[in-house]
């Protein structure tokens, strides 16, 4: 009896598991994502509609989140986001659904970071060095060098609040200009040696007014919300530098521009806005030591290869049942 039953074993055929299916929504190249396994089946639908249908009976979501899509996806068990900031979809239009459902949700932190620190030191030195002047000469053709004084950053102290991803990479090229580093984070962050002193977010009013430079690099979340209001502009050490490229709603856009207007700052760089676009009449259009662009910091020639890289290698990993990289906690919202 024991032979037969091993032999009728032997005899059966093989049953493969059935591929986990990925919806990819947003994302372009999403046909060359299939080469990474045969574990999984990526469906790039045509349109929104058709990724309501799709995500009905879909194990995992890339790109584009919406509530409708969280909420027609009962089987989802991962969501990726192609940016860093993850605040709109775990709040989606006040829904909660995807924080309070067991989904692993992913972003691109340290992905977008390179990218995001240069613009962030390309406004810084705009600034510092005096440039807007001399592209206002440009336009007149007039050559004019006298009483320039630019400002050295070497020995100056720049204060990074959000020692992330961005915040780390901005860290790195402060050092390399021999500024001095602190790092305002909640967190308890690893040493580097580019970061001379680390404080909590309860500690912000005590070390920005020692900062020649404030640069905003931290994610929204309630606990960042317009955490740099009129108290903390006010404290701001005289002829200092603003540089916020991260997000607009960490600090309060009208005590900015009174900052501007009273020539407490010496100047303000803006990636981020809070509303966003930035409203035609702001005041922050008009301050000619300002510099605003539009929420495009994270782009640059390299940017798509290296979120391609981080999905991949998440497809990869969830089609092998492996961790992934970059879980976001989705109580803390980064």
């Amino acid at each position: 009896m024991p032979l037969r039953i091993l032999l009728l074993a032997a005899a059966l055929p093989t049953l493969s598991a059935q591929p986990k299916k990925i919806v990819v929504l947003g994302m372009g190249g999403a046909s060359a994502l299939q080469t990474v396994s045969n574990k999984v089946s990526i469906v790039a639908p045509a349109n929104y509609q058709a990724a309501l249908r799709e995500i009905a009976d879909a194990d995992a979501l890339i790109g584009m989140v919406t509530p409708e899509l969280i909420q027609a996806g009962r089987k989802l068990q991962w969501v990726q986001m192609l940016s860093a900031g993850v605040e709109t979809a775990l709040h989606l239009s006040g829904s909660t659904e995807l924080r309070d459902r067991n989904i692993i949700l992913t972003n691109n932190r340290i992905v977008q970071g390179p990218e995001i620190a240069d613009h962030a030191f390309a406004m810084l030195l705009y600034l510092s060095r005096d440039l807007p002047r001399y592209v206002a000469d440009k336009q007149t053709e007039t050559w004019q060098g006298g009483n320039y004084r630019g400002i050295e950053l070497n020995g100056k102290q720049a204060l990074i609040i959000g020692c992330g991803g961005i915040g780390m990479q901005i860290a790195v090229r402060s050092w390399a200009f021999g500024m001095r580093v602190t790092c305002v984070d909640p967190e308890d962050l690893p040493f580097s040696p580019f970061v001379g002193h680390t404080v909590k977010p309860d500690q912000l009013d005590e070390v920005l007014p020692k900062a020649d430079v404030v640069f905003v690099a931290a994610p929204h979340t309630p606990q960042s919300h317009k955490m740099l209001g009129p108290r903390q502009f006010e404290l701001m050490k005289q002829n200092s530098y603003f540089i916020a490229v991260s997000r607009g709603a960490l600090y309060d856009l009208a005590s900015l521009n009174k900052a501007l207007d009273s020539k407490r700052l010496a100047g303000a760089g803006v990636d981020v806005t809070d509303p966003e676009p930035l409203p035609p009449g702001n005041p922050l259009w008009k301050f000619p030591n300002a510099i605003v662009t539009p929420h495009i910091a994270g782009r640059s020639d390299r940017d798509q290869e290296r979120i391609l890289a981080t999905v991949r290698e998440n497809i990869r990993r969830f089609a092998e049942g492996l961790p992934l990289v970059n879980v976001v906690d989705k109580q803390k919202g980064y």
